[in-house]
């Protein structure tokens, strides 16, 4: 038998891996799990899942549930970043893929199990108990903060890597879990850093500023759009410095540090928001 020449062993080589499907998952891989341009992958509750969606021509759409995923890559390699609720139940999960043509498909993937500390407080039960008007005023502002959460708006991000808003200690951990009397409250969402009052904030990614207000929870607060479903979030703030319509660059000053809100002490609280989700923002950051 003739034997085969090195451009027919590259063919041949190219078709076996296109028969073992190496094709369709690698480019996609190679362009996001290993780009320092976006998230570490951590496929956990409160995590980012990155996952291959192939190459194409044009860029796919994708879903979990009824939230628009933020779709990277580029024709050799697409990649959806999903981020996942601190709710989540680990095991299987999937997301909904659209092509250009305008089918659908199904991208299955595995949410890995996470513990996160807990911490056990007796405190005063005014501090934990609210009022029937708090408590209005509570969900109002909750429903006033998912609808900004649900946009997606262009131009998307073409790099993720952020910036901490501020320098200091992380005071509070991402997913702390937190009983108060012996009663569990929901997770620690974001990412505390200890700094005093003062202290400049500044916008950790290029964005818009989409609200200012001062929550019951939350105290003086802004939100900034990255595009494509990611947002920031900047709590207990004792100054802001934007308004909503402005155009943030990254490393901008926006604010000072607080202790507006319910806190003891002044500190920043930074949330990072993907696909409607809170996920942890260590793992945006990037050395």
């Amino acid at each position: 038998m003739k034997a085969a020449t090195p451009d027919r062993r590259n063919v041949l080589a190219s078709m076996a891996a296109l028969w073992a499907g190496t094709l369709w998952h690698t480019p996609g891989r190679a362009a996001a799990e290993g780009d320092a341009r976006w998230p570490d992958a951590s496929a956990v509750p409160g995590g980012v899942a990155l996952l291959p969606l192939g190459p194409a021509a044009n860029r796919p759409m994708a879903w979990s549930d009824d939230a628009r995923l933020l779709v990277v890559g580029s024709p050799a390699g697409w990649t959806a970043l999903v981020g996942i609720p601190l709710s989540a139940v680990p095991g299987p999960a999937r997301i909904a893929v659209e092509g250009a043509d305008g089918v659908r498909r199904v991208v299955s993937h595995q949410i890995a199990p996470k513990t996160y500390a807990q911490q056990r407080l007796k405190v005063a039960p005014r501090t934990v108990e609210l009022s029937p008007d708090d408590l209005a005023r509570h969900e109002r502002e909750r429903a006033h903060q998912q609808a900004l959460m649900a946009r997606f708006s262009d131009p998307l991000p073409t790099d993720l890597r952020m910036q901490a808003p501020v320098s200091g200690t992380r005071s509070s951990s991402f997913g702390l879990r937190r009983v108060f009397n012996g009663e569990a409250r929901q997770p620690h969402s974001g990412m505390d850093i200890a700094a005093g009052t003062g202290t400049v904030v500044r916008s950790p990614l290029a964005g818009e500023v989409v609200d200012t207000g001062d929550y019951f929870f939350n105290g003086q607060t802004v939100w900034i759009d990255h595009g494509g479903g990611v947002f920031s979030m900047m709590c207990h703030l004792s100054r802001i410095d934007v308004r909503v319509g402005d155009r943030l660059a990254q490393g901008q000053s926006l604010a000072a540090v607080g202790a507006t809100g319910r806190v003891t002490g002044p500190h920043l609280h930074w949330g990072v928001v993907l696909n409607r989700v809170s996920v942890d923002p260590a793992l945006f950051i990037h050395a």
